[in-house]
């Protein structure tokens, strides 16, 4: 069930054709077999079934499992180890080494004829390499799958079934159903296969995922639907006009039903087409960023090495040599570590938020996290505590009035939709209240259920006698427009008054000044109906109402939630308040919280605004109140019209459009079904705190990723320069191509702790995105201060030492050698930070120490295996002249640093 919500995107086109054309022997099977069960009646269904309204047992259950497997569609799970174990190896920059590879055996087979003159030594450098960054990337990817996989079974998608062994319907993991399996369904519930509907009262489904259409639709349990229109079930070919049929990974929007599984897993609607589209998988912004990076990279390569080439051959009259020493400039110019580098610095991003209590279902969403600058949520629960009490049940003039206790507790009682907190309230009010006996007074005998039009439920309940009691609840505006009177002496029937013009006035300052307490007010009402026996009531039993009264609840401001704002905006985070709530109360609580309450944009003046008018007005106001689910998602696509990265933290059923259009959909364990499926991030704990400190760790992730890119673009690019320059005037190579080889492992080796370095804090203040253009303009203006560097190393040992002559280029190339691979090494330190590195900002311990490991197995290689490698020992008055060229090249690039920072407003 856990499809990719690319899904959605894939399949707009009408889903028979889309699918169709892939399988259309099987989509014909799997449709006849839906047209069958919905074309007989409930009773003939659930015998074709073999089943029965109370449920299977659990032997049944087992022996179907065993032919049907497991309720999971085509999804994509973790590739094996093996599958890994080859991607790890696919990228571009393997690639390249392995091109260099073959053009250093071939080098080689023509430098030397027969096998034993030759060393290999240049192709078992590259080859080292290739496994090194190949090896280490695989294994952080498997580890970061295994890991994300175990995550995601933390969140887990379950439906409520009756089985025949259990008193009443249980919740339990989709992946358990069989076909037969009896489901009861309610607002927010995801449909979790393909089923036959055997009641329903009020039901509507959103069959966006299938069919892309916005407007919900209306399913039906008998064959004729509910006399609105005539079914078209026995001359359909397209199983989604099935009024009886609910698909796997549609959704409830409004109503209940109980339905029989007719088909699970890929079997299902949703799993034949799943099986087609799984794998083809849209890029995200972060593989477009690295994308971009990468082919910069690349670019770059494909100018300078032919470059390298010709100044070499020109200047040195051997092509052969110029070829291999091109060669491995490019070896030098490639950031093979970056994959590896990338996918471990995801890893443990996801690590570090999953122990502060976030769980990140798609990895590439950390760095939209950290490049948040706006984040949408709801007040419930985010800023006020979730844990909404009953504070007031009055009537009409305001006073306590236990009547509309009574009748509020008969409505949340006896409803089976999806009970919010509203109801818990209530109940949890009313068992203090001692109104447990309405259980037993009142017998239920139907509901009108919610929906998010209507905003208000129904249920119909017979005490003893002939007549029906509807109890409505809901928003007072929707309950005013239905009640014709009002009670103003309890049950009394001569305290029942038309509802004048007056009394409306009186009853709107009420409600209002409830609402500037912070109360959240809604109304009941009420009226007595002659018993029918076997009518099923609907909408339009919902008119000539009595208005009882208002029952009002408080959900107090949390006491974080103006810290977590005020942490969040310092960090570059703008929080708005898109609520379906009216604009009186959730204007004290934003006001409580520190958030502007000056200017409120209201669900129907978003409706009259244009695109371009609604993106004006969205960037500097803080609150929408009065918002419908497709009002929420048109805002957020305003903003990111502006080109805002936008989050959006929502739970309930009128959030999962929002969460799909948003940048990265921020969901809670505790939200519904769709809402969970559509978020690419989930948080343990409803909170702005746990927020914040997810964007923190997306930022730190992000920043370590830039940071690797910009050391090695710029420290390669300094490498190209400087061997630009020594080619035109030194009569032999600076370094030979093995030299280079061996200097470029060990500098990759030295980043691979990158990943758990700090970032300072003044990089995480703001929101931070990919910028291509900027890693070339640092690759550009910071890669040359090394090369000062070189050219000052190249006279220290052309003049001071003395090695000017083809006889003595191995004493100049180890010298190179050193300066180059120290230089190299410390620009780590250097550019990792804006600050002066170890006295303003200290590096994690396992940056400082892998790079001072590879720094003293530098010295020594020439001192160790200088014959193997045609490398000199050098003289100790070498490394007094190291020292002063090291401490002045981080001096400079320090000055650099500071006037770079100064241009162009920021270092990483």
């Amino acid at each position: 069930m856990k499809l990719t919500m690319h899904l959605q995107k894939l399949l707009r086109l009408p889903a028979n054709e889309a699918s169709l054309s892939k399988h259309p022997s099987e989509q014909s099977r799997l449709s006849q077999r839906l047209i069958e069960a919905a074309s007989c009646s409930v009773d003939q269904s659930l015998t074709l079934l073999e089943s029965r309204r109370e449920g299977l047992t659990n032997e049944e259950v087992e022996a179907r499992r065993l032919i049907h497997g497991i309720n999971e569609v085509a999804h994509e799970k973790p590739p094996s180890w093996a599958t890994q174990m080859v991607h790890a190896f696919l990228n571009p920059f393997v690639a390249i080494l392995i091109v260099l590879s073959l053009v250093s055996v071939f080098t080689d087979v023509i430098e030397a004829p027969t096998p034993e003159e030759r060393s290999y030594k240049t192709i078992i450098v590259l080859v080292t390499m290739v496994m090194i960054s190949s090896l280490l990337r695989f294994w952080q990817e498997f580890r970061s799958s295994q890991a994300a996989e175990k995550l995601k079974a933390m969140v887990r998608t379950t439906t409520a079934v009756m089985r025949k062994e259990q008193l009443r319907a249980q919740e339990m993991p989709i992946s358990n159903l069989v076909p037969g399996d009896i489901i009861h369904l309610a607002a927010g519930d995801m449909i979790p296969a393909d089923m036959r509907l055997l009641t329903s009262k009020d039901l509507f489904l959103s069959q966006a995922v299938l069919t892309g259409e916005s407007m919900p639709v209306e399913k039906y349990d008998k064959l004729g639907g509910s006399g609105k229109k005539p079914t078209k079930n026995k001359a359909a070919t397209n199983p989604l006009e099935l009024d009886n049929i609910c698909f796997m990974g549609t959704n409830v929007v409004s109503g209940a039903a109980s339905g029989v599984v007719v088909t699970t897993g890929n079997d299902t609607y949703f799993g034949s087409m799943a099986k087609a589209m799984v794998g083809k998988r849209p890029l995200t912004s972060f593989d477009k960023g690295i994308n971009k990076v990468s082919w910069v990279l690349i670019r770059f390569m494909f100018i300078m090495v032919p470059v390298v080439f010709i100044i070499n051959g020109v200047t040195k009259h051997d092509w052969q040599q110029a070829l291999l020493f091109a060669a491995s400039v490019a070896v030098g110019l490639t950031p093979e570590m970056l994959p590896m580098i990338v996918t471990a610095n995801l890893a443990r991003g996801a690590m570090a938020m999953a122990k502060r209590k976030t769980i990140v279902k798609r990895l590439n969403a950390i760095q939209n996290f950290g490049a948040m600058d706006i984040l949408c949520t709801d007040k419930t629960g985010t800023l006020t505590q979730d844990r909404i009490m009953l504070e007031r049940h009055l009537d009409i003039h305001g006073h306590e009035d236990r009547q509309v206790l009574e009748f509020a507790y008969l409505n949340s009682f006896h409803q089976t939709g999806l009970k919010n907190l509203l109801d818990v309230a209530v109940l949890s009010y009313g068992q203090e209240h001692e109104m447990e006996h309405l259980q037993n007074t009142y017998r239920k005998i139907d509901e009108i259920p919610f929906d998010f039009v209507r905003r208000r439920m129904s249920v119909i309940v017979r005490p003893e006698g002939n007549k029906d009691l509807l109890v409505c609840k809901g928003a007072v505006e929707e309950i005013l427009s239905l009640c014709s009177e009002v009670d103003i002496n309890g049950s009394e029937k001569d305290g029942i008054i038309p509802f004048s013009d007056e009394m409306r006035t009186t009853v709107h300052q009420i409600t209002k000044g409830l609402n500037k307490e912070g109360l959240r007010v809604l109304a009941i009402a009420y009226k007595w109906i002659d018993a029918k026996e076997g009518y099923t009531y609907n909408i339009a039993d919902e008119s000539k109402m009595v208005l009882a009264g208002y029952i009002a609840f408080l959900d107090p401001p949390k006491e974080t939630a103006r810290t977590a704002i005020a942490a969040l905006e310092s960090h570059g985070v703008t929080v708005k308040i898109i609520t379906g709530d009216n604009e009186i109360v959730t204007k004290k609580i934003c006001k409580e919280v520190g958030l502007p309450t000056e200017h409120i944009i209201l669900g129907r003046e978003v409706e009259a605004m244009s695109d371009d008018e609604l993106a004006e007005a969205a960037e500097r106001i803080t609150i929408f109140a009065k918002m419908s689910p497709i009002q929420k998602s048109r805002v957020i696509r305003a903003l990111q019209s502006r080109d805002h990265t936008v989050g959006y933290l929502g739970d309930g059923i009128n959030d999962a459009a929002a969460l799909r259009d948003a940048d990265v959909g921020i969901s809670v364990d505790t939200a519904v079904d769709i809402a969970k499926e559509a978020a690419d991030i989930i948080l343990l704990e409803k909170s702005l705190m746990v927020l914040e400190e997810g964007v923190m760790e997306g930022r730190r992730t992000f920043g370590n990723i830039i940071k690797y890119i910009k050391m090695t673009a710029s420290s390669n690019f300094g490498n190209v320069f400087s061997i630009l320059i020594a080619s035109t005037f030194l009569p032999f190579l600076p370094m030979l191509s093995i030299h280079i080889l061996i200097q470029n492992l060990l500098y990759d080796i030295s980043q691979i702790s990158i990943p758990w370095d700090r970032m300072d804090e003044e990089y995480l203040v703001k929101p931070r995105k990919w910028e291509a253009g900027g890693i070339a303009r640092f690759m550009v203006f910071i890669g040359p201060i090394s090369s000062v560097f070189d050219v000052t190393t190249f006279c220290l040992m052309w003049y001071v030492f003395g090695a000017n002559t083809p006889a003595q280029q191995s004493l100049f190339q180890s010298g190179w050698f050193i300066e180059g691979l120290l230089s190299q090494t410390l620009i780590v330190h250097m550019i990792r930070t804006q600050k002066i590195p170890f006295f303003q900002s200290m590096p994690a311990p396992a940056v400082t120490i892998l790079t001072a490991v590879i720094m003293v197995i530098g010295i020594a290689i020439p001192y160790v295996y200088g014959d193997a490698l045609k490398l000199a020992p050098l003289p100790l008055s070498y490394f007094v002249w190291l020292f002063i060229t090291l401490l002045t090249y981080c001096t400079l690039t320090q000055v650099v640093k500071k006037w770079y920072i100064r241009t162009f407003g920021q270092w990483l």
